[in-house]
């Protein structure tokens, strides 16, 4: 008899407005933990949340059905022909469209940096959607040096010519914010980050993203997303903040902890924004959260 695969299924469905959406399914549909709902950065897709995902899933405690989802113009969903569209309300309501079509009514979500203001924003706009909630590397005051600082890397790395190459652009652009990863999960990010298209190695998003970013400055308004936050204040959270982050300042991290009467901490050592949630003790540390939570 042989054991279920635990590679993901990659499923279709349409947005709103017609486009094509993609997201992977890890585990049974009928499994006895609650699903979990991984929404990324960014420019990042559901493939950086495969060893999370494989992770609750299949190991541990319960085993739980994952979805990883990619937004409009990054992984395998599709581009969108005008850059404004993506946006946050717009993104907000293709994940909607995905949990509709997944028969998904209540999950626990894991958002990384943008995927964790959608947790926020759906905290308002459907919050018996949420069970639980972990934050990664963001919070409700962001850090405009920290924005400034992705706005002149999103769409403006070189393509790599090999796998090499690729971990190398990283080490230059990241080595700062990440002193604590090994050659092994340098190569690892590289992956996440690129994909192999026709022989040449291509980024897993639409560089039209990096318009979404014209309006970061030093002008720009604080981003201030504590209404949203503390609407989650029933909701058990735990908030994953990288030891180097410049994005999710210490002050606004313990001011997270302090006002929120049910959130939790967990600093990622060696780690800036966002932490890449590869390694064990981060990976543990979010399924004994998750497996106290449903």
């Amino acid at each position: 008899m042989t054991s279920p695969s635990t590679d993901p299924v990659s499923r279709f469905v349409s947005a709103p407005d017609g486009l094509k959406l993609h997201y992977a399914e890890y585990g049974d549909s009928i499994a006895p933990g609650a699903p979990v709902v991984c929404l990324p950065g960014l420019t990042r897709t559901a493939v950086d949340f495969d060893p999370l995902a494989r992770a609750l899933a299949f190991e541990g405690g319960a085993r739980r059905r994952v979805l990883a989802l990619d937004y409009r113009g990054r992984g395998l969903s599709e581009h969108d022909s005008d850059w404004r569209r993506y946006d946050v309300a717009i993104e907000n309501a293709d994940i909607l469209a995905v949990l509709t079509a997944a028969e998904v009514a209540r999950a626990i979500f894991v958002g990384t940096s943008r995927g964790g203001l959608h947790a926020m924003v759906l905290a308002v706009a459907r919050p018996t959607l949420l069970q639980a909630v972990v934050l990664n590397d963001i919070g409700p005051s962001v850090e405009g040096l920290g924005l400034m600082r992705i706005k002149t890397t999103v769409g403006k790395t070189p393509p790599p010519r090999s796998w090499a190459e690729a971990v190398d652009i990283l080490k230059r652009t990241m080595s700062a914010h990440f002193d604590g990863l090994s050659e092994s999960d340098w190569e690892t990010w590289a992956r996440m980050t690129y994909a192999e298209k026709d022989g040449a190695f291509v980024l897993r998003y639409d560089p039209a993203l990096a318009r979404t970013l014209d309006g970061v400055g030093v002008d720009m308004p604080a981003i201030d997303l504590w209404p949203q936050f503390m609407a989650m204040a029933d909701i058990p959270t735990l908030v994953v903040r990288g030891a180097n982050s410049d994005l999710l300042s210490p002050t606004t991290y313990g001011a997270m902890l302090e006002k929120h009467p049910k959130c939790e901490g967990f600093v990622a050592p060696g780690q800036g924004h966002a932490p890449l949630l590869i390694d064990a003790p981060t990976i543990a540390r979010i399924a004994a959260f998750v497996d106290a939570n449903g």
